[in-house]
């Protein structure tokens, strides 16, 4: 068999008993996602509709709820799909087109949040320069960076795995990501190299940034007025909170699979369903409780619907 042909399936082993629980693991996504998709999409659209909202900070927010849905969409029909059918396999092509989509969108929200970072760092530090320096087109290009150089780095990732010749057929998850380094016959130097340059690049590199900024940002706080610390923490502690939260994922991800730790099958499930589950809602939630102008439009519509 041709292990980089078409004719190539893998088989996702890291369900508990999938065939017994089928419908109980379905009946679980959908009823999550339904609300992944909604919540996230209801921010985006208050967003766009409303243009006291039209600023970068908020621009930024939509973008990185805008990531979620792709993030999820990448992610859930195929796994209903699989309990639907009771199948545990993929094609490995399309399992490599998977965790390219997944590692580009992971990698883009990090770069998302450094953006967002250098928006809070420039409007708290450098207050009457923000509008010379944050302009519509300072704003495009860093979303376009965000979106683009993931997506170029991980291009040259997914042309060395699709080379490359499988000898394992199992991968210990629910879905393609890191693990498919576990099944290369043999551990390619060149593949190791690569994820090192761009685990430095898109998360490493963006975390210290990030760091940079909001030691800054702390500094100036503590020297500041009380009405400019209070804006810093109303537009900063939202941004941290999903940073953290989303930098404990990824470390899981890439550290702990990379390294092939021997955790519990019922273990890597609960950890990966906390990715899958947990993060993409949490983005909506944080961001429609602790941003003050998100919150009142979401009032607003909320008591419109109530009143039809």
């Amino acid at each position: 068999m041709d292990d980089t042909s078409n004719g190539t399936y893998l088989t996702l082993d890291g369900f508990v008993e999938l065939h017994k629980y089928r419908y109980l693991y379905f009946m679980i996504m959908f009823v999550m996602y339904i609300p992944i998709i909604s919540c996230n999409s209801t921010i985006i659209c208050l967003i766009w509709i409303h243009k006291t909202l039209h600023e970068p900070m908020y621009i930024f927010i939509a973008a990185l709820l805008l990531n979620s849905v792709f993030y999820s969409t990448n992610i859930y029909p195929k796994l209903l799909a699989d309990f639907l059918s009771g199948k545990e396999t993929v094609a490995y092509p399309l399992c490599l087109f998977q965790a390219f989509i997944y590692y580009s969108l992971a990698a883009s929200e990090f770069l998302l949040l450094t953006a967002m970072s250098y928006d809070r760092y420039v409007s708290i530090c450098k207050p009457l320069q923000y509008p010379a320096i944050m302009r519509k087109t300072t704003v495009i290009l860093l979303l376009v960076l965000a979106w683009l150089v993931p997506l170029c780095e991980l291009t040259v990732s997914a042309v060395l795995y699709a080379n490359m010749k499988i000898c394992s057929f199992t991968l210990k998850g629910i879905f393609c990501n890191n693990s498919i380094y576990s099944i290369q016959c043999v551990r390619s130097v060149t593949l190791a190299i690569y994820g090192v340059f761009m685990l430095l690049n898109m998360v490493l590199f963006p975390l210290l940034f990030i760091l940079f900024t909001y030691t800054r940002i702390l500094i100036i706080s503590y020297r500041s007025s009380k009405t400019v610390r209070r804006k810093a923490a109303q537009t900063c502690l939202p941004h941290l909170l999903v940073l953290i939260n989303f930098s404990c994922f990824i470390t899981y991800d890439i550290i702990i699979v990379r390294l092939e730790s021997d955790f519990a099958k019922t273990v890597r499930l609960i950890m990966i369903l906390q990715m899958i589950l947990y993060h993409p809602l949490f983005n909506p939630i944080i961001y429609g409780l602790q941003m003050k102008e998100i919150a009142k439009h979401l009032k607003r519509l909320f008591s419109q619907v109530k009143s039809h």
